[in-house]
């Protein structure tokens, strides 16, 4: 029917309008900033970067594989990779971004970088009151302002995080253990020849003492 989008909008508006004088869920707005609505845990604004540990530096997970970079839309996203290397979480060394600024104003909030890191480094917060009279310095960031610690991520995003942690954590448990099985294969190997020369000496003294009497 023509017309039918119209009043099923208008139907539901004078739902809310006057369900809002009887309950609270269908009050559609607040009076911001002095009342504040909680972000729900699907939110997403703007990225930022996940550093372990209390140094953001050492611990940021990022390796400057330039991954985000490459497929971001709007190419706001700005890295130079170190020319030294750093251990990861699983310890291997790793390269990691000398430079790493997002253009906050240019960026759409479309979360490709974050679906696209293999690393688990880059996620969305869910600060979104960033205005500022500067509009070109004060809206790029630089991996220190973008650096937010793990327990940051686990407060606005607990069911992600923790899921993310338990990925990580299998793969650091199936690293170490690997690790440890190819320490112990070179320590059995770098004893075999002391073993085979034992039994050698040993074989050889009954044959001397014979040749003797």
């Amino acid at each position: 029917m023509l017309g039918e989008g119209i009043l099923k909008g208008l139907a539901e508006t004078a739902r809310n309008f006057a369900g809002s004088f009887v309950s609270a869920e269908r009050l559609t707005t607040v009076q911001y900033p002095e009342q504040r609505i909680a972000p729900i845990e699907a939110t997403r604004d703007f990225p930022f970067l996940v550093y372990d540990g209390a140094d953001w530096e050492a611990g940021m997970r990022c390796v400057a594989c330039q991954i985000c970079e490459k497929e971001c839309p709007p190419q706001c996203i700005y890295i130079e990779k170190s020319k030294d290397k750093k251990p990861d979480f699983v310890g291997k060394p790793q390269f990691y971004p000398a430079r790493f600024d997002i253009d906050i104003s240019v960026c759409m909030s479309c979360q490709i970088c974050v679906e696209v890191c293999p690393f688990e480094a880059i996620k969305m917060d869910t600060e979104f009151e960033l205005s500022t009279e500067d509009r070109f310095g004060g809206l790029l960031f630089d991996r220190k302002e973008l650096a937010k610690p793990n327990e940051h991520y686990h407060k606005i995003h607990p069911t992600e995080a923790a899921e993310v942690d338990a990925r990580l954590a299998e793969e650091k448990a199936k690293a170490d253990a690997k690790a440890k099985a190819a320490a112990e294969a070179a320590a059995a190997k770098a004893a075999a020849p002391a073993k085979t020369a034992a039994v050698g000496d040993a074989a050889a003294k009954p044959a001397e003492g014979a040749s003797r009497a």
